[in-house]
């Protein structure tokens, strides 16, 4: 029987990074700028905000690796509203160079300077003595002193992985625990603090959006990165050997995109230890989840059934194997933990039967693609072949190319039935007829990126997997998404039935024909 509860409701959104938001330090935050930002999506008649994960990132950048499952990326901490609350000077910002450019992130430079400003808030704060910030450390035990001890740790041994700190307290010796506990303890008290302003923040804007109508969409990956305070304390949940080391890691096998596959290096859960403990780490994860987000993707949900487990002494995934996921086991804690939240279930890749029967059961809307469809008229991401209505359709999302990147890098034979079947000719007419065409499928939910809505080229790409470097970087400028934008969503938010004003007159239609 399906879960009705994961039916989402018809309309449209926009997929926005919160690192991707204009902002004078350098990146993205819950400040003024992401206010506005929902301004412009009630004003768009928009009712969905897709958000990337918010943890703390680590190497690399991405926020699918990072530091902790539970908590938040310091750096959306707002500084202007540190300012307001008096526990930072106006012109202490001013002394750091942020990066030059607004339209990317140097995390070079953030990451030099935000915890140094951080620091000075904390230390002018008296949160440690409001009945908020006790309630919030209770609310947060399963996590929080394991996070902070972590991170106050990790700046101690020189921000290396924790596999290469001193023994004792990598393999968490007592007398070591202690030790640490007593010498770190101030950091710890950051590190604690830095979370109670990110969860004050983002649970204020957050609040905000769901008043003007707006659902958070938020994405969380399925693994957890190697070097993160979740495998470092719960590694008897992990493929560890007995030196702590992953046995097997999780990755794709070789295909079209990739010859010798994709080797993600994050470790493989124990799915057997996961069970005999009521899959608790997994409550614990996505009932966390559920007070972020109102609606939570989770990234690679085929893995729940079928993941590849590649053996850690290969540089490649040429030479793993599909092995059994916990399936509906662990979807039904899913769907208990968190509660009336909803599920997207990221269904790309290769999709077997048991996984398609597994989302049918649990009521789990999968996902489109149209950026996959322009091949011919089989093809499963054309709109006329859709099936059902409960899924959500993407033009693009944050790891494809941008669709005017798409369509610039195709030979023009290649193109030919994408402007036949879109009737659009050239790269901007291409662009925003796919647009468009999102917003008129029977998708219940429709998203696109911003830098699509905007017409950006891949200049503006968001993530190539599998590379380093200039992934994660893109942000909008202020006043880039204009009212000509805005107005155009609204209006075809209103012509295929996706906002709330035709929705009111729909309302209204009723009460005259009971009258």
């Amino acid at each position: 029987m399906v879960n009705n509860k994961n039916e989402l409701e018809r309309g449209a959104g926009l997929l926005l990074s919160i690192s991707s938001l204009p902002s004078k330090y350098g990146i993205g935050t819950f400040g003024d700028e992401g206010y506005k930002f929902v301004d412009m999506l009630v004003e768009a008649n928009q009712k969905y905000w897709q958000v990337l994960p918010l943890g703390p990132t680590s190497y690399g950048d991405s926020p699918y690796q990072s530091f902790s499952a539970f908590a938040g990326n310091p750096y959306f901490i707002d500084l202007d509203y540190l300012v307001k609350e008096g526990l930072l000077a106006s012109d202490e910002m001013n002394k750091f160079d942020w990066g030059s450019n607004p339209s990317y992130v140097d995390y070079e430079k953030i990451y030099n300077s935000r915890f140094i400003v951080l620091r000075k808030a904390y230390e002018a704060s008296n949160h440690k003595k409001t009945k908020k910030y006790k309630q919030f450390l209770e609310d947060n035990a399963f996590w929080i002193e394991d996070y902070s001890f972590y991170m106050a740790l990790k700046n101690h041994f020189d921000n290396k992985e924790w596999l290469a700190w001193d023994e004792d307290i990598r393999f968490r010796e007592e007398k070591a625990l202690k030790k640490y506990a007593k010498l770190l303890k101030d950091d710890v008290d950051f590190w604690k603090f830095c979370q109670f302003k990110f969860y004050e923040q983002w649970n204020d804007l957050k609040d905000y959006a769901n008043k003007k109508g707006i659902k958070v969409i938020g994405d969380i990956p399925l693994y957890v990165a190697l070097d993160s305070s979740d495998v470092w304390v719960h590694g008897r949940l992990f493929e560890l050997d007995e030196r702590k080391n992953p046995i097997n890691i999780a990755g794709v096998p070789p295909d079209n995109f990739s010859a010798t596959g994709q080797r993600w290096g994050n470790p493989l859960y124990d799915w057997k230890a996961m069970e005999a403990e009521d899959f608790e780490w997994w409550r614990q994860r996505m009932a966390s989840s559920a007070k972020l987000y109102d609606i939570i993707r989770i990234d690679h949900f085929i893995g729940i059934v079928r993941y590849y487990s590649i053996p850690s002494k290969y540089d490649t995934a040429e030479h793993g194997t599909y092995k059994k996921g916990p399936g509906k086991k662990l979807t039904d804690v899913i769907s208990e933990a968190v509660g009336d939240k909803q599920i997207i279930a990221e269904d790309l890749g290769v999709l077997i039967p048991p996984v398609t029967k597994l989302m049918d059961k649990m009521g789990y809307p999968g996902m489109k693609i149209l950026q996959f469809g322009f091949s011919d008229p089989d093809n499963e991401y054309l709109p006329h072949n859709y099936t059902k209505n409960n899924q959500v359709v993407y033009g693009g999302t944050h790891d494809n190319e941008t669709l005017a990147g798409y369509f610039k890098g195709q030979k023009p034979e290649d193109l030919k039935y994408a402007k036949e079947y879109l009737n659009a000719n050239s790269v901007s007419e291409l662009t925003e007829a796919t647009v468009r065409m999102g917003y008129a499928t029977s998708s219940n939910a429709c998203i696109h990126q911003v830098q699509d809505i905007l017409g950006l080229d891949n200049s503006a790409r968001m993530n190539t997997p599998s590379t380093l470097g200039d992934n994660w970087k893109w942000r909008m400028r202020p006043g880039e998404l204009t009212k000509a934008h805005i107005d155009r969503l609204a209006f075809y938010a209103g012509v295929y039935g996706r906002g709330r004003k035709v929705e009111k007159e729909k309302e209204e239609k009723k009460d005259k024909k009971k009258k």
